[in-house]
């Protein structure tokens, strides 16, 4: 029975976990020095924070009035009614000591991220083929 428990013991200790992979790391006191919350009784407004990191965001918001929409058979595919757009801007120091600043808007035409670190799809400029114009020329039975 001693031998039991001392094997289930041992078992339990080669069970646990030896550290966190990152022992020793302290993440950084970051504070929040400014914030500011504004809501509106139309549904809009607005909030934003800083850090003393230098970490900041800045959002608002407000409700639009959407028409409703017709297929191209006249169906209707919903109604009109209220819906959400949102703008803000983000601003961070990476890891590397970049600067990196995003701005976007979300409305009707989708969330529209914007800046330097996003990548852009390549713009191609080429010339479409045309095809040889062939002289006309009236063939078959009744010509």
């Amino acid at each position: 029975m001693k031998l039991f428990v001392i094997a289930a013991l041992l078992a339990v200790a080669a069970a646990a976990p030896a550290g966190t992979p990152y022992a020793g790391y302290k993440a950084p006191e970051i504070a929040i020095v400014a914030q500011s919350d504004v809501r509106n009784g139309d549904g809009s407004g607005a909030w934003s924070y800083a850090g003393s990191d230098g970490t900041t965001r800045d959002e608002s918001y407000a409700q639009k009035a959407l028409p409703g929409y017709k297929d191209a058979y006249g169906k209707e595919s919903y109604e009109s009614g209220a819906g959400n757009t949102n703008k803000g801007a983000s601003y961070y120091i990476s890891p590397e000591g970049q600067k990196i600043t995003l701005t976007w808007v979300a409305d009707e035409g989708g969330f529209q991220p914007k800046g330097d670190h996003l990548p852009v799809a390549p713009v191609h400029v080429y010339e479409l083929p045309v095809a040889p114009a062939l002289p006309y020329s009236r063939t078959g039975p009744g010509y």
